[in-house]
């Protein structure tokens, strides 16, 4: 593991203060990251279950559900790493965020570039799989030369062949359907066919001497899934 590929975050910005959201959404979007920002829990909890964010920037004084109920809301729904945010300095309201389920706490104002350290920090403890070099099973991926090596051998993939295999192998041992590949790997502007999917895993079963679809295997009726053992 060397580096995170902050292309690969998602970041939720959680604030009732649409100057701070605001201030929060310009910086981590031009570091990179995929940003949303919403002003109140209950859109936080909705907009997190179709955006599934790695990490959650969560204010804790906000009107209608504070910011300790809706960590307790997200960490029910997704799998997330909760960073809250509040003017409060007491220990008890932080050690109250910790029990609550958030992950970390930082009191305002507070430095932006220590902000990006944190989310760098949770993101690396949490979700191993968006470091810049990982291995899963035969699989070793390096997202900073756009690598995929199968058995140390590389794989000479083109561009939409490395972003299909990529997207399979860190969602490893789960069910994608060509819906979701599609939305994922081509975008959700995309106008052609699903069939297309069905072309490009063809094509990288080939590469990977995938006769008997064991690495790639098809399950009928849903998707794909990569098996890694």
């Amino acid at each position: 593991m060397t580096d995170l590929d902050n292309a690969l975050i998602r970041v939720l910005v959680v604030d009732d203060e649409p100057n701070i959201t605001q201030f929060l959404e310009l910086g981590l979007v031009h570091d990179g990251y995929q940003v949303c920002a919403v002003n109140d829990g209950f859109d936080a909890v909705s907009t997190a279950r179709q955006f599934q964010p790695h990490v959650v920037v969560l204010d804790v004084m906000m009107p209608g559900m504070d910011g300790y109920e809706v960590c307790q809301m997200l960490k029910s729904v997704v799998r997330t790493s909760v960073i809250m945010l509040t003017a409060k300095e007491e220990v008890s309201d932080r050690v109250r965020g910790l029990n609550g389920g958030a992950d970390d706490y930082m009191v305002k104002p507070f430095s932006f570039q220590e902000l990006l350290a944190r989310i760098h920090a949770r993101v690396r403890t949490q979700f191993p799989e968006l470091a810049d070099v990982v291995t899963y099973g035969p699989f070793r991926l390096e997202s900073g030369r756009r690598e995929i090596r199968h058995q140390e051998k590389l794989l000479e993939l083109s561009p939409t062949e490395y972003r299909l295999l990529r997207y399979l192998i860190l969602n490893h041992d789960l069910v994608m359907s060509k819906q979701i590949i599609l939305e994922k790997v081509w975008g959700y502007d995309f106008g052609g066919e699903e069939n297309i999917v069905e072309v490009y895993v063809r094509s990288l079963r080939e590469k990977l001497q995938d006769k008997e679809h064991k690495l790639i295997r098809t399950v009928r009726g849903v998707g794909y899934r990569v098996d890694t053992e």
